[in-house]
């Protein structure tokens, strides 16, 4: 066993737990509404602590690995807010109370770490043994990219999710939500809650998203453990972003627009790798100024509509 690859991963690991003991357990010990000041200052917490990791990187393996880890925060940070705009959605459908919703994101990510370490190892494993299947990734991330520009967004059914549909049909759900409890028993019987079925809705959709922002971060390193921990810091910025943003979200127009091209340009990336590999230091420009310019568009875009007594748009992402 080599102890040597394993302790980076057993250290952050380590990490990782102790801060989201200290989150639930010290912080969010009872259920209730995140303010919008409470939720600010965890995204600088998690941000500020990202940015340490980057430089902890730089000083120990030098900037290549620091700025690989960089773009990819950036990149799967910024693809997390399409999570947000569906999870606003599924909220309002079930009409969870604000005070569970940040127990329903804990658990959720809390599952989306696990399930994204597990594809990252599948995409890592695939890369080592078949170098080749980078391009299929490359492909399959521009035509994600140029789908995502034109594809309008569909109204979400959640009673129509398949996973949903299997769990309704074997485990009995009680009519209401009992406090911010998963499952309750009831008469010597097990019910699940609605809120598990949200939980269940925020964990499929967020494989999904998967599916299209971990192959973007191979574009930038092929490394499994810059690839994991950035990963691993959006995610765990993404409840307090979420809680800044929910009553936003109709301000960022243009943000699908800057996200495809973000998509198209890290295919782009990877599929012209074999005749030039882009420097980190380059993509990280592009990907900053790409994403810069859809939200800068999209707040001007906001501030001229309120400005001539417009409302916003009827989704916060069609183009």
């Amino acid at each position: 066993m080599n102890w040597q690859a394993i302790l980076p991963y057993a250290g952050f690991l380590l990490f990782v737990v102790v801060m989201l003991a200290i989150d639930l357990g010290v912080f969010h010990r009872t259920a209730h509404a995140v303010s919008i000041r409470e939720a600010g200052t965890w995204t600088v917490v998690w941000i500020t602590l990202a940015m340490l990791f980057a430089v902890g990187l730089w000083l120990r393996n030098g900037s290549e690995q620091a700025l690989a880890f960089v773009a990819g925060y950036i990149i799967e940070y910024s693809l997390s807010m399409d999570n947000i705009f569906v999870f606003v959605l599924i909220f309002s459908f079930f009409a969870v109370p604000p005070a569970y919703q940040h127990r329903v994101l804990f658990w959720g990510i809390l599952g989306a770490l696990v399930m994204r370490g597990v594809m990252i190892g599948l995409g890592a494993a695939l890369i080592d043994r078949f170098h080749w299947i980078i391009y299929v990734f490359g492909a399959f991330l521009v035509f994600t990219g140029i789908r995502m520009a034109f594809h309008k967004d569909e109204e979400i059914h959640p009673e129509n999710n398949p996973i949903v549909k299997i769990f309704t049909r074997f485990v009995p759900v009680t009519q209401n939500y009992e406090q911010d409890h998963f499952f309750v028993r009831r008469a010597g019987k097990l019910l699940a809650t609605p809120l598990f079925i949200v939980l269940i809705m925020v964990e499929t959709t967020d494989l999904i998203f998967a599916v299209d922002s971990i192959p973007a971060i191979f574009a930038v390193t092929t490394d499994p453990f810059i690839v994991f921990t950035s990963n691993v810091f959006a995610i765990l910025g993404l409840r307090s972003l979420y809680f800044i943003l929910r009553g936003a979200v109709d301000k960022f127009h243009y943000l699908k627009i800057g996200l495809s091209a973000v998509l198209t340009f890290v295919g782009i990336k990877m599929l012209a790798d074999y005749w030039y590999h882009m420097p980190v230091g380059i993509s990280l420009a592009v990907i900053a100024v790409l994403l810069g310019s859809a939200i800068v568009a999209s707040l001007v875009r906001a501030r001229r509509l309120e400005a001539s007594g417009g409302g916003p748009a009827a989704h916060p992402t069609n183009p």
